[in-house]
């Protein structure tokens, strides 16, 4: 059986906090990457406006685009059920083979399975800018990235096909039992 490659994606928070994402890599394109999350482990219930996000046992299909400042994760319940499309705002990730690197840019967009579009995290956004974790330039370009969602969500023209085209079966389809 062959085996799908794998991706570690290292997601730095400003001031210092890092983690390490062990994906496997579904599709890969130019334009392009498709991977899938391990279930989550935490115990911690992500929700919106009292909707579940995600919770211990869910998987995330994320969509990482080459000088894009943003990612976006098809985000499911532990049952598979699909919750809604989380965009992170990030710097355009350095792709090295196997590894990537990024920063988070504490700002974040939510849509609903009905489609609609949210800004998330503008506190947060704000107490970083505030407190200097990111430079003005770069926050400038974060707030313009989460408009330039909204606004596209808004004509209909985000997420990209992509998106759509490649659910979670899709991917479980293709990964067959090399989860």
């Amino acid at each position: 059986m062959k085996t799908s490659p794998r991706v570690a994606i290292h997601y730095k928070r400003p001031p210092d906090r890092l983690r390490i994402y062990d994906q496997r890599i579904v599709h890969e394109e130019e334009d392009v990457i498709v991977t899938l999350s391990h279930p989550i482990e935490s115990e911690v219930t992500m929700r919106h406006e009292g909707d579940i996000m995600l919770e211990k046992g869910s998987l995330a299909l994320w969509f990482t685009f080459p000088d894009v400042w943003h990612d976006i994760g098809r985000f499911h319940r532990a049952d598979q059920a699909f919750t809604g499309l989380y965009a992170n705002i990030l710097t355009p990730p350095i792709v090295d083979g196997p590894i990537w690197h990024t920063t988070d840019l504490f700002l974040d967009v939510w849509q609903t399975p009905e489609g609609t579009t949210f800004l998330l995290d503008e506190d947060e956004f704000a107490d970083a800018k505030a407190k200097e974790l990111i430079d003005q330039e770069t926050a400038a370009r974060a707030w313009e990235e989460g408009q330039t969602i909204l606004a596209d969500a808004a004509h209909g023209v985000w997420p990209p096909h992509c998106v759509h085209e490649w659910t979670l079966e899709r991917a479980l389809a293709v990964l067959g039992d090399d989860l």
